[in-house]
């Protein structure tokens, strides 16, 4: 079984480690543990192949920019012949208290232009996100510089601990599926 498990950011130093990259670090984090490395040169983003327990995970990192992110998964899933119930997508949600994970089967964009995107060019919401938490401690006005800055110290020291809760999250969406991950992990 094929699997496409997506992580939204942006691509570029700039947007390295910022809030908004959650998806590529998440990812980034996973690759690292199983000592396998992105392929940059892929077409619509930076790409790895990782086998768990018998199936087989495409991880994207779309290139596309977080707005088009759409682009990057349709070809993919083309490419690789993956339907949509196998699909994946790790996205960050200032509507979440930091570090608090939520996984759904479906859902609107909730302002989050990656998450648009995707569903005008899939023509559907129906698949399956993981919204990982960065908080929403901004003053009006100033949404855009918290959600591309940088992890405070507090932050920082605990997000090890909360991508570790997310790559077990994948492994468990892809053994058990997705209504007993969903019980298993949106308490923790």
């Amino acid at each position: 079984m094929k699997y496409l498990i997506v992580g939204l950011g942006n691509i570029g130093e700039e947007y390295k480690n910022t809030r908004h990259n959650i998806g590529f670090s998440i990812l980034d984090a996973l690759a690292d543990a199983s000592n396998i490395v992105f392929d940059i040169n892929r077409r619509y983003g930076a790409v790895a192949e990782y086998k768990f327990k018998g199936r087989n995970l495409i991880l994207l990192k779309p290139s596309t920019y977080m707005n088009l992110s759409g682009n990057a998964i349709r070809y993919w899933m083309q490419k690789e012949k993956i339907p949509l119930e196998n699909v994946l997508v790790l996205v960050d949600d200032v509507a979440l208290p930091f570090g608090t994970i939520r996984t759904r089967a479906k859902g609107g964009d909730a302002g989050h232009n990656g998450l648009k995107h995707i569903n005008e060019i899939l023509g559907t919401n129906a698949y399956a996100r993981v919204r990982f938490g960065i908080g929403n401690d901004y003053g009006p006005g100033q949404q855009v510089d918290y959600v591309l800055g940088l992890w405070d110290d507090e932050e920082r020291k605990a997000l090890p601990a909360r991508i570790e809760i997310a790559i077990q999250l994948i492994h468990s969406f892809v053994t058990i599926g997705l209504e007993r991950t969903m019980n298993q992990f949106n308490n923790k």
